[in-house]
């Protein structure tokens, strides 16, 4: 039978030689946390190869993600379908084990990790969301709900500032699911890190509130003793920090950054080997060592176990444990279409004359009832964003709810989110001032490129802002979420346009969409209802001219009843002017060519109305079109008076159309 350190080795000589083969990659990080991973996986890890969407499963994140050999070699090895050929193709075009470890390629990935303390924070939400579900599904005698979530980190991790973002929070919550591994290897990609990095990591984590322990990364024993300690906390996060040697087993190059970041040679991997003890050839894995690796069958035991366990829980608690799967699942409820349709007509009857916050505050005191998932939350602007209502508990420390003041966290936030939906059984959503989206903007491409459904609320979208001054008025804002792939950004224009946008957000499961709402009143509206489904198409035709189009208004949010005016006042010139309303580019963009062509169509000019830079709107006006917008700062006076001062009246979009006619 194979020892813990021949285990340990097996990653060890997977990591060298995958990254030796790529001549690319990082072997230094998993070589170090080898025997940690060993221990962790092997003794202590609740989890089943055979299903890795086990609801109960432990989740396992490796936020120093440039490590990825040491999660694709511990996958393989356990027995998740990752062929050796995998491993063999590290970092190679489609391969299933990319040069960071991304969700949805691999079985056992919980989340894309890479940008450096993303990881964390994702785990700090996946925590956080295990924690709100034992609390509303667990009962008495049955907890369907009990597992950990264990983080892999770096000093590079610790360096960012989001990590302090989301490791105070998780002290504050006190969650005691949590079990982080510092790798304190002293080590990073400019060399030993005593010239930039020299906080003391234990006073910090104990100063959030968390249980810090301090080991020998490479000590089997104490790892396991001190992992254990962690697991008997049940009312603080947990931090272990592992001293480690980067590299480890290499002759020449364990200790120092020149195996962080680079191959180690073939020479060098020779003598590795050696002084490893490892005799196997590259990408082969002796019988015995497989052997101790091996946990499916354990793994099926634990979950047959926990099936025995939901079964009793729903005997007794039928409506629940269905609950529950749905919302694992992540179907919307059965009612979900009938009531937000009703919702939408009767936000249609009233017409109301709304800033589009305020429709917002509305839309999500309709659907929180209907859906008991949702959780709500803002960076500390819960009065400035509305997105709390009357129906939501307050999570206040470590009491539990399902609305959360985040803090001045707006980074933090956004990358706990993600987590939380990873996790499964809750649909989050957050707010905060658009200006403060740039803070947030790596979170939302993760969640992007993740394609996982989280919902952003920002609000005070433009120089409309008013008084706060350029510092707060977002003008490139709207644009530079628009460009992120894969993300939904509505702009809309009155309440049912909120409401719609809403109902698609929360329909929404392959990626995130984003809510860019007004502090200023916006006109209201009664729509035909066919308007409904043409608003889900990100783009339709408001007010259709009167004849001939001679010139199509293309405007969003608080823009589009300006647009409306001119049009009625280009008419009166004997222009015929359409409106077309576009909440979503990135929606219609996704529609068919007809009718893309139905509503923008070929051959008539075209000027963009909207408060942000004009550059974007030339894909729909193009170089012949005109544009309404700013391209420069704002400044601090009342909404109004900003938006007569740079252009956005009646009299100067008449004014660029017929220029641009």
């Amino acid at each position: 039978m194979a020892t813990r350190r021949h285990l340990a080795n097996a990653i060890r000589a997977l990591s060298m030689d995958a990254v030796q083969k790529a001549s690319s990659g990082h072997p230094g990080a998993p070589m170090g946390m080898a025997d940690i991973a060993e221990v962790l996986w092997n003794d202590h890890m609740q989890h089943n190869p055979t299903n890795p969407e086990w609801a109960d499963r432990d989740r396992f994140v490796l936020s120093n993600g440039h490590g990825s050999m040491l999660i694709y070699s511990l996958l393989h090895l356990s027995g998740y379908d990752l062929p050796m050929s995998s491993l063999s193709s590290f970092r190679q075009l489609h391969s299933q084990c990319a040069g960071h470890p991304e969700y949805g390629y691999a079985p056992g990935i919980e989340t894309t990790t890479g940008p450096l303390g993303q990881g964390i924070a994702n785990g700090v939400g996946m925590a956080m969301a295990e924690k709100l579900m034992a609390d509303q599904f667990n009962k008495p005698g049955h907890d369907i709900v009990d597992h950990n979530t264990y983080v892999f980190l770096g000093d590079g991790c610790l360096m960012e500032g989001i990590s302090h973002e989301a490791c105070a929070l998780a002290g504050t919550w006190g969650l005691g699911g949590l079990i982080a591994f510092w790798d304190d290897n002293n080590i990073s990609i400019d060399g030993h890190i005593d010239g930039w990095y020299t906080d003391d990591t234990v006073k910090r984590f104990e100063a959030y509130g968390w249980h810090v322990q301090s080991v020998d990364g490479h000590d089997a024993d104490a790892i396991s003793a001190a992992i254990t300690a962690a697991k008997a906390v049940k009312d603080k996060p947990s931090m272990i920090c592992c001293k480690t040697i980067i590299g480890f087993g290499s002759p020449n190059k364990s200790g120092t950054h020149d195996c962080h970041g680079a191959a180690l040679g073939e020479e060098e991997v020779a003598l590795t080997r050696k002084a490893l003890d490892w005799d196997a050839a590259p990408f082969e894995i002796p019988a015995d060592v497989y052997q101790g690796w091996d946990a499916k069958a354990s793994g099926a035991e634990k979950e047959a176990a926990w099936n025995t366990k939901f079964e009793a829980y729903a005997k007794e608690y039928p409506e629940l444990a269905a609950e529950f799967t749905r919302r694992m699942a992540g179907d919307l409820p059965a009612n979900w279409k009938q009531a937000t349709d009703a919702f939408i007509a009767e936000t249609n009857e009233a017409a109301a004359s709304l800033a589009s916050r305020q429709a917002s505050q509305k839309t999500i005191a309709a659907l929180a009832p209907i859906l008991p998932e949702f959780l709500g939350g803002s960076a500390d602007l819960t009065g400035s964003n509305l997105t709390s209502c009357d129906s939501f508990t307050h999570v206040s420390g470590k009491e539990l709810g399902n609305y959360i003041s985040y803090g001045v966290r707006e980074f933090g936030m956004y990358a706990i989110m993600n987590g939380m939906t990873l996790h499964g059984g809750l649909i989050p959503f957050g707010g905060t001032f658009h200006m403060f989206s740039d803070y947030a903007k790596s979170a939302f491409r993760m969640a992007a490129l993740m394609k996982i459904r989280t919902i952003a609320v920002l609000t005070h979208d433009s120089i409309g802002q008013g008084e706060d001054g350029p510092t707060h008025q977002p003008i490139e804002n709207t644009a530079a979420m628009r460009y992120i792939p894969n993300m939904d950004v509505w702009r809309p224009a009155d309440s049912v346009e909120v409401a719609v946008a809403w109902t698609c957000a929360v329909e929404r499961k392959d990626g995130p969409s984003a809510l860019i709402l007004s502090r200023q009143g916006i006109a209201g509206r009664k729509h035909d209802t066919a308007d409904f489904n043409a608003i889900r198409k990100g783009a339709y035709v408001l007010v259709e001219a009167k004849g001939a189009a001679d010139v199509i208004l293309i405007a969003t949010g608080s823009e589009v009843d300006l647009a409306a005016k001119a049009a009625e006042a280009l008419a009166a010139d004997g222009i015929n002017a359409r409106v077309v309303s576009m909440p979503s580019t990135n929606v219609f963009d996704r529609q068919d060519q007809a009718y893309k062509d139905s509503v923008l169509t070929p051959g008539v000019k075209r000027v963009s109305v909207e408060a942000g830079v004009t550059d974007f709107w030339r894909k729909y006006v193009g170089l012949e079109g005109g544009t309404v917008g700013i391209d420069t700062f704002g400044e601090s006076a009342p909404g109004g008076i900003l938006m007569e001062h740079f252009g956005f009246t009646v009299e100067n979009v008449v004014k660029v159309v017929k220029e641009t006619l």
